[in-house]
């Protein structure tokens, strides 16, 4: 199971899809990636922070980089900094394997290649199978995307360190926001000062 990927596949589809900015959807993936660690006893949560556990063999290279993205000293990394971090173009990077796999193709749209969409495909299939059964992580991720109510999402069967990495993805997507807000502010003041000059 990879819950990235199949975020990004449901992100992507055309009858599923949740639309978001590459910003968005790179922390949500890395959120994630963070998850299926905690699961896998790659890194426990302790305090906010990300300890590194068992360094399990990954049979995809992306989660591969994940797991060697951790930091290994104390005080070790706060869950909120790691996923800024892992989060830095990481959709761009997603979307680009997909291709490579034969599972995602940008169809023509005038003189330039199309938004990303997903090919028919096994992995397709599962991926909406989980979104369609309301799994809970998927469910909180794009609830996190959509800047939705993620308590809205049955987490009862999660432990407390996945609960705590959604809440982590929930906030930084927030902050996301707040900081596009701003800028739009900035930028729209700036530009009245020129229209004005």
């Amino acid at each position: 199971m990879n819950t990235a990927r199949d975020l990004l596949l449901i992100s992507l589809d055309r009858e599923h899809g949740v639309p978001a900015d590459q910003g968005a959807l790179s922390l949500a993936l890395a959120g994630g990636e963070l998850v299926d660690l905690v699961r896998a006893e790659a890194v426990a949560v302790r305090d906010e922070r990300l300890v590194p556990g068992l360094a399990p063999a990954q049979d995809d290279e992306l989660m591969r980089q994940a797991v060697s993205s951790l930091v290994r000293e104390e005080p070790y990394e706060l869950v909120d900094d790691w996923l800024w971090r892992r989060g830095n173009g990481l959709a761009k990077e997603y979307v680009a394997g997909l291709r490579a796999e034969g599972l995602v193709t940008r169809k023509p749209h005038r003189f330039r290649p199309g938004p990303p969409e997903t090919l028919a495909s096994a992995a397709r299939e599962v991926a909406v199978a989980r979104w369609e059964a309301g799994e809970p992580v998927l469910q909180a991720l794009v609830a996190a995307l959509r800047q939705g109510d993620e308590s809205a999402v049955d987490a009862s069967g999660l432990s407390d360190q996945v609960v705590t990495v959604l809440a982590a993805v929930g906030g930084a997507e927030l902050e996301l926001e707040a900081e596009r807000q701003r800028r739009s502010v900035e930028n729209a003041a700036f530009d009245n000062i020129w229209r004005g000059a």
